[in-house]
């Protein structure tokens, strides 16, 4: 008999799928939290048979699991971990532990394609087409390798994954695999999707709105409640908002902290950590503890909404070589204008002493310091004729 315990979302599902096809009703899966796998370890262990098989994978366990494995298959029980993330890579420290962050050319692994692979090269899965198409796109989904290569079938997959139930995912997908041929949705899926699409857009655009900027852990981070499309909806809040470090997505139902970011300088699981949680590089995740509360709930409670850049302006543009004008709720006014030696920024009429290389590292402070937007034509005509106006004013009294 073959277990697997697994994570409960797509790669983690992947490898409950992929374990479908390869052992069929010999396979005995359970799908788990974060939090709710060591406990089922324990029990596992506690009841010692040797005869069935262990695979754990997408999930990592706790010293005390850590050790009782060790001696399991010491005395002759059959484990294997197989894990992607960074904060499980002291596992390879044993036997039975298997954790790989990147492939050799530099693609990140996820826990899907590393368990197929594994079977595969053990000669207890058979590959084809339509499995490495299925196991592809949930590692570019997973690693959010998917927008950089403009695999939008795999964030799909993710859409359907979440739209119906594991089992029902699970099933469906085992099913067509081992159909064989090229994997692909069928007509209804593709319709349902295209809905859900529209769907994530409207919900992200509502989010938008309720985004507030905070400086924690000297990070700027941008902090909204949402309990559903997390990496939808940090992806678009990290793509908006460049100048933030990185945004913590908060479900207060579920208790939890959601971190996105798109920059490659930080590494949000090394923030989740913090809290108790881990994670990928670019997303990551931990409970939401007492610290946690305070400083992403509670201290930024208060905070009012970032306002977004103006969108439709003519005049007021991001680059103009006359200037753009960003204003922020204190009502002070930043002018970005171009100087000999690259940018400058003027606040409420008093030049900032740095000059800046390029317009977006002017407009970074602007955002970070300033938490200042972009503002409407409108106001921009009106500061540049109060300029004017100043600057006549002033060459008459000196005449």
């Amino acid at each position: 008999m073959y277990i697997l315990y697994t994570h409960n979302d797509l790669d983690g599902v992947g490898c409950g799928i992929v374990a479908r096809c390869a052992f069929g009703e010999k396979a005995e899966i359970r799908y788990h939290s974060v939090s709710g796998l060591n406990q089922q370890v324990e029990r596992f262990l506690e009841r010692g048979k040797k005869k069935n098989y262990l695979f754990i994978t997408d999930l990592s366990v706790n010293e005390a699991n850590e050790r009782g494995i060790d001696e399991f298959v010491k005395s002759g029980g059959k484990v294997r971990l197989i894990d992607h993330h960074k904060s499980a890579l002291h596992l390879n420290e044993y036997s039975w532990g298997h954790v790989q962050v990147a492939y050799d050319n530099g693609k990140l692994a996820s826990a899907t394609s590393l368990f197929y692979e594994y079977l595969v090269q053990n000669g207890l899965l058979k590959p084809s087409q339509g499995l490495e198409q299925f196991v592809e796109l949930v590692r570019l989904y997973d690693t959010w390798e998917w927008e950089r290569e403009g695999e939008l079938q795999a964030k799909r997959l993710n859409d359907l994954f979440y739209m119906v139930s594991i089992e029902e995912f699970e099933e469906k997908m085992a099913e067509r695999l081992e159909r064989g041929g090229a994997f692909s949705f069928d007509e209804f899926e593709e319709k349902i999707l295209d809905m859900e699409e529209e769907k994530i857009e409207r919900y992200v655009r509502r989010k938008k709105r309720e985004l507030v900027q905070a400086r924690i852990h000297n990070r700027y981070v941008g902090i909204v409640h949402a309990e559903s499309y997390h990496s939808e909806l940090g992806h678009e809040l990290g793509k908006d908002n460049p100048h933030l470090d990185y945004i913590a997505i908060l479900n207060m139902g579920g208790k939890k902290i959601s971190f996105r970011t798109v920059h490659d300088q930080i590494d949000v699981s090394d923030i989740a950590g913090r809290y108790g949680g881990g994670g990928h590089a670019k997303a990551a995740g931990c409970p939401m503890t007492e610290e946690a509360y305070r400083l992403y709930a509670a201290g930024a409670f208060a905070l009012e909404p970032m306002r977004a850049d103006a969108a439709n302006n003519k005049f007021n543009l991001k680059h103009s070589e006359y200037g753009s004008l960003y204003e922020n709720r204190r009502e002070q006014s930043l002018f970005i204008f171009s100087v000999d030696s690259g940018w400058a920024v003027d606040v409420d009429g008093t030049e900032l002493e740095e000059s800046f290389s390029t317009f977006e590292e002017a407009e970074w402070v602007a955002k970070r310091d300033y938490a200042a937007w972009l503002a409407r034509d409108e106001a921009y005509i009106g500061y540049l004729m109060e300029q004017m106006s100043n600057r006549r004013a002033r060459s008459l009294m000196l005449v």
